[in-house]
C-alpha cells in the first residue's frame, strides 16, 4: 500500500488498507512542518496478547500501540476504539524518531506525540483541571515514572505531557518547539537543544511548566471547562441518597400492616374495632 506496508491477518486486511491510506496523508507536525511520514511497515495485532508478544514487551498491558522509529515499524492493537487516533499518536512517535537522531525524554516523546495528534482535547483538560485544583502536579521526572505507571495515571500523564509540550510551542519566538526541533535534529542532546531554543534549563522551564498549569487549569476554569456539570450530578445523586435514606422509616411504616392474600396484597384487617368507643372526652360543660 503505497510507502506503508501493512501486516494483518486475513480478516484484518481491509482494515489495514483503510490505516495505511489515513497514514500516507501528508500533515502538519509541530516543528517539524508538513510532511509525509517515511515508508514504514504498520502491523495489526488482533488483541492486548498479541501486542505484547509483537512489540517484546515494550507496550504495557493497558497500551493501544507501539512505534519503533528506528526499525520504522507501527505495532496497533485492531480491537480497540478510534484506531484513527491510536494511529496518529505512534505516528507523532515516528516522525519525531525518524526526525531525531538522540534519545529523548519520555516525558517530551510522548508529550509530542499526544499533542500533535490532537489529545489534549476537552476530556483531558477537565482532567488536568481537576488534578491541578487537587495539587498534584508533578515534577518531569516523576511525569516520566507515571507515563509507565497504571492505566489510571498514565492517563493524566500523557495529559501533563501534552500539557507541557504545548507550553513549548506557545513559547515567544526566536524560541519554541520549532528551533527546540531543529536542533534536536542537527543531533544535539535535549538538555542543550532545550536552553539554546528556550533559554531555559530544563529545571527552570519545569517550573515554567508547573507554574502556567496552576494559571491555566483551576478550580475556577475546570468548573467553566464543564467540571460543574460533575458536581451538579454527584450534588444530586447525594440529595437523592439523603432522601431514600430519610425516607426509609416512612416507607417502612407503610409497609406493615400488608399480608399477602389469595388475591394478592390486600391490607391486614388487623385486630376487631370495639364497638363502641372506650372514650371520647369529657363532655363540653
Amino acid at each position: 500500500m503505497g510507502d506503508v506496508t501493512v501486516v494483518a491477518s486475513p480478516a484484518r486486511r481491509s482494515l489495514g488498507v483503510e490505516l495505511a491510506e489515513e497514514a500516507e496523508r501528508p500533515l502538519t507536525w509541530p516543528g517539524l512542518g508538513r510532511r509525509p511520514p517515511p515508508p514504514f511497515t504498520l502491523v495489526l495485532a488482533d488483541d492486548s496478547v498479541a501486542l505484547a508478544r509483537m512489540s517484546r514487551g515494550r507496550a504495557p498491558g493497558w497500551g493501544a500501540g507501539v512505534a519503533f522509529p528506528r526499525a520504522r515499524t507501527i505495532v496497533m492493537r485492531a480491537d480497540v476504539p478510534d484506531l484513527p487516533q491510536t494511529l496518529h499518536h505512534e505516528l507523532g512517535h515516528l516522525m519525531l524518531g525518524t526526525s531525531v537522531p538522540g534519545p529523548l525524554p519520555l516525558w517530551f516523546d510522548e508529550g509530542y506525540a499526544s499533542y500533535a495528534s490532537g489529545e489534549l482535547g476537552r476530556m483531558e483538560e477537565l482532567e488536568l483541571n481537576l488534578a491541578v485544583a487537587s495539587g498534584r502536579i508533578p515534577n518531569l521526572d516523576e511525569l516520566n515514572g507515571m507515563l509507565r505507571g497504571s492505566a489510571t495515571a498514565a492517563d493524566l500523564a500523557y495529559a501533563l505531557a501534552a500539557s507541557a509540550v504545548a507550553e513549548l510551542d506557545r513559547r515567544p519566538p526566536p524560541g519554541g518547539l520549532g528551533p527546540l526541533v531543529v536542533r534536536l535534529e542537527r543531533g544535539e542532546p535535549f538538555d542543550q537543544a532545550l536552553a539554546s531554543a528556550t533559554g531555559l534549563t530544563v529545571a527552570q522551564f519545569e517550573d515554567v511548566w508547573q507554574r502556567s498549569l496552576r494559571h491555566r487549569y483551576s478550580l475556577l476554569t475546570w468548573l467553566a471547562a464543564g467540571g460543574m456539570w460533575t458536581v451538579v450530578g454527584a450534588s444530586l445523586g447525594l440529595l437523592w441518597w439523603a432522601q431514600r435514606r430519610r425516607d426509609r422509616p416512612r416507607r417502612a411504616a407503610l409497609d406493615e400492616g400488608w399480608a399477602v392474600g389469595d388475591s394478592g396484597l390486600e391490607p391486614d384487617a388487623g385486630p376487631a374495632a370495639p364497638a363502641e368507643p372506650v372514650d371520647r372526652g369529657a363532655p363540653m360543660q
